[in-house]
């Protein structure tokens, strides 16, 4: 399903596009989980790995002609991808903004990149950005999943998303992913319809 759902946000993203050139570059989009606990809130990104090797290259991470350290090492030492982790991936609550602290970048195809923040109060309501690699290409996107499921472009960098608590390992992300991949289809046949139309 998960496939399913990441396959139908290409496709929109295709046949959405003025021109082919616009098109997702380096396949699927980037997730994040959110996790809620009290006043705590865990976003945990995932990346594909040719889109950290753009990151990389974009912040001069691999910079280092040193030929002891591996391509993933110079990202987890880089202090330009830390500070572009956090800028790019933002919690408020109420128009007050929670300070993030991002996680080490131990494993960053297996676990991603993990930012805790903390809100001044019990989270019900906030403002998540999730806008990495948008400035690289305005055809990427980050489809936010676990306790609630949204879409993240570059004209809807930052939405107001409603929590409700820690999510359920097992349980939230298949709901997550199949309410969305019933949204993204619609959407994608809609799109194919109207250029059907109008060829016609």
């Amino acid at each position: 399903m998960r496939r399913l759902v990441l396959g139908a946000l290409v496709a929109l993203a295709l046949f959405g596009s003025a021109a082919p050139a616009a098109a997702h570059p380096f396949g699927p989009p980037s997730t994040a989980k959110v996790t809620v606990r009290g006043t705590s809130l865990t976003l945990v990104w995932h990346a594909a790995e040719d889109d950290w090797v753009a990151l990389g290259q974009s912040l001069g991470a691999f910079d280092d002609p040193s030929t002891e350290l591996t391509g993933e090492e110079k990202l987890q030492r880089s202090p330009a991808v830390h500070r572009y982790l956090l800028e790019r991936m933002t919690v408020s609550q109420a128009g007050r903004p929670c300070p993030g602290e991002l996680g080490e970048l131990n494993d960053l195809l297996g676990t991603g990149a993990t930012i805790e923040f903390e809100c001044p109060a019990k989270i019900d309501e906030v403002k998540i950005k999730l806008a990495a690699l948008m400035d690289l290409n305005d055809a990427y996107r980050t489809v936010l999943v676990g306790d609630s499921e949204a879409l993240f472009t570059v004209t809807t960098p930052e939405q107001q998303v409603r929590l409700h608590g820690s999510a359920v390992p097992g349980a939230v992300l298949p709901l997550a992913i199949g309410t969305f991949a019933v949204v993204v289809l619609g959407v994608v046949a809609a799109v194919v319809l109207r250029r059907r139309r109008r060829s016609a």
